[in-house]
């Protein structure tokens, strides 16, 4: 499916002087600046019914702009019949709960069975977005909550807010080791040196901000509550592992199953059978890319994550009755 793009406008005394891209980023503020200087490329834009394909083109005060592009539609991906767990929907984005397993997107080993093929089956407009409307990702065996969005202004300014540090996303995560006080980790993120698949704290990375605070402690493990300014991958799982305390879990950095001293076979087998990292998208704040309101999502930790706690702090529990007894 395409979508027509059509519309004008026209330049405004204060624009007097500016560039032709910078002038279209005010004037449609709805659309990237990447897409609006690939329009003025192609030709799309007319200054005075001229075809003007200079984004350097120096603009005056009274010119009428005429904006008429087309969006192809995506044609790469297969739309596919995939359940989503879906939290909100309006006309401009879905918030869904993505479960354990389920990959964000299409990638090498992995062609198809995304989230990003269920939205091109689960609305049309999604096929003329770039990645279906996806603005940020969740590792395959992370859980919780998304925004994705429907239409190309709402991506715009989704795009905007997440690089501006305007959507909040909190995480739950239970991580190896007891810790005494929250804190903040602001270490750059960037591929690991020597493990391709792997990310890592580098000089050369771009920069990554972790805010963590204790929500429980037990005999050897901590539950926690973190917030992300920054949405690097692996983000928390990086960080985590950076000041030695890696998610329970995530043998890829490092989260191996560290039983307390004297557990009982209970914990023992549910830390071992803990299949993934011990990371939940818990909540999700944002004002609306459209109409602005202040809306605020939150998805219940799941199971695997419950009783793995409870097993914890049945655990610690006991260790306290045996110390008073």
């Amino acid at each position: 499916m395409t979508q027509q793009i059509t519309h004008e406008a026209v330049i405004d005394e204060h624009q007097f002087g500016m560039r032709f891209d910078q002038v279209l980023a005010e004037l449609f503020p709805d659309y990237s600046r990447s897409r609006l200087k690939e329009w003025i490329l192609s030709g799309n834009v007319t200054l005075d019914g001229k075809v003007v394909t200079k984004p350097r083109e120096k603009v005056l005060p009274g010119m009428a702009v005429h904006l008429n592009a087309v969006v192809e539609a995506e044609q790469r991906f297969e739309a596919q019949h995939i359940d989503l767990n879906i939290v909100y929907e309006d006309d401009d984005i879905i918030v869904i709960n993505k479960p354990m397993g389920l990959v964000v997107h299409p990638g090498a080993g992995k062609p198809d069975g995304t989230i990003l093929n269920a939205l091109l089956h689960h609305h049309k407009g999604a096929s003329s977005l770039a990645r279906a409307g996806i603005v940020h990702r969740l590792d395959k065996d992370t859980t919780g909550l998304m925004v994705i969005a429907k239409t190309i202004a709402a991506q715009t300014h989704l795009v905007t807010a997440l690089q501006a540090r305007n959507i909040t996303r909190e995480y739950e995560a239970i991580v190896n080791g007891v810790m005494t006080a929250g804190g903040l980790v602001d270490q750059p993120i960037g591929r690991h040196p020597t493990k391709r698949t792997h990310m890592a704290v580098v000089n050369s990375g771009k920069p990554a901000v972790t805010h963590y605070r204790v929500a429980e402690r037990f005999r050897l493990h901590t539950r926690l509550r973190l917030r992300l300014e920054s949405g690097r991958t692996h983000q928390i799982r990086v960080h985590m592992a950076h000041i030695r305390h890696p998610l329970v879990g995530d043998l890829q950095y490092g989260g191996r199953p560290r039983p307390p001293q004297g557990a009982n076979d209970e914990l023992l087998a549910g830390l071992r059978d803990f299949k993934r990292q011990a990371l939940h998208a818990v909540k999700l704040e944002l004002e609306h890319p459209i109409h602005g309101e202040l809306m605020s999502w939150e998805a219940p930790v799941p199971e695997d994550m419950v009783q793995l706690t409870e097993l914890l702090r049945k655990d610690a529990h006991g260790a306290d009755d045996d110390n008073h007894a």
